[in-house]
């Protein structure tokens, strides 16, 4: 049975190990802290109830499920992880039926999304495609160039000429890197009335092959929480950097599921 609802990931990444895996989930809080072992969860929605488990990732707003016969599909961990709540087909169906009493439309909840970015996406794919380009204007008839003998020809400005730097090549395997700990913040979720916390890390380098990288930003995890991290603590750990931008801030790399994290003492 193929399940039209599906949002299926073009790419994304599949956790290397129940390790791994289960580190994640405590992050997204569908995991106690105690857990020692993955599970399977319940996805709610779309009239089903279905047995699924976590396959992997998108982003750290975005998992990815895998139902019993194989498709994937996107769904933000913080609704994944109210539909484990006995309640909650009975609070969508009150929902469904409060908003659209007469069954004239269809409602399509946030948790479909696999991001915000996505549903930018859709609604600018959707109005391309039903509105018709708008007719262009015609083009103004040629004026004679007027002289002015009153002020003098300015100066052309100096055109302005912009040096990028140049896009880091980041390894697809997990390395081992050191970063500095600069900020601990928290950046507005999407589909949570919460908003997620985050660490924002200076001095951050790949140490073999050696290379530098600058700013990068990871989640607060539940494991990095019980380190009792300050600002200046410089950590040594393995995990996956991958070039994702930090909403409302100017850090263009994320640090994913770092693990065998060392405090490197002063």
């Amino acid at each position: 049975m193929v399940h039209t609802f599906n949002i299926v990931p073009d790419t994304y990444t599949r956790f290397e190990d129940e390790a791994e895996l289960i580190e994640e989930c405590k992050g997204w809080g569908l995991l106690s802290d105690k857990a020692n072992k993955s599970k399977s969860f319940t996805y709610k929605g779309n009239g089903m109830n279905l047995t699924c488990t976590i396959a992997g990732y998108v982003d750290s707003y975005t998992a990815v499920i895998q139902f019993e016969d194989g498709q994937l599909h996107c769904v933000h961990p913080s609704y994944l992880k109210e539909m484990q709540a006995s309640s909650y087909s009975q609070k969508s169906t009150a929902t469904a039926a409060s908003s659209d009493p007469e069954g004239i439309g269809s409602i399509t909840t946030a948790e479909e999304l696999p991001s915000s970015e996505a549903a930018v996406e859709i609604s600018q794919a959707a109005v391309t495609e039903d509105e018709p380009a708008p007719p262009a204007e015609p083009a103004a008839a040629a004026l004679p160039p007027i002289e002015d003998i009153s002020e003098e020809p300015k100066p052309k400005a100096k055109e302005k000429t912009s040096k990028r730097a140049p896009k880091l090549a980041l390894p697809e395997e997990k390395v081992k890197m050191t970063a500095t700990v600069q900020e601990f913040t928290s950046v507005p979720n999407n589909f949570s009335d919460n908003e997620d916390e985050v660490i924002i890390y200076e001095a951050v380098s790949i140490i073999d092959p050696a290379t530098e990288v600058g700013l990068a930003w990871s989640s607060h995890s539940a494991t990095l929480k019980k380190l009792e991290l300050e600002v200046g603590d410089t950590l040594t750990f393995e995990c996956k950097i991958v070039a994702k931008k930090l909403t409302k801030h100017p850090v263009p790399y994320k640090i994913n599921n770092p693990a065998k994290i060392q405090k490197v003492q002063a």
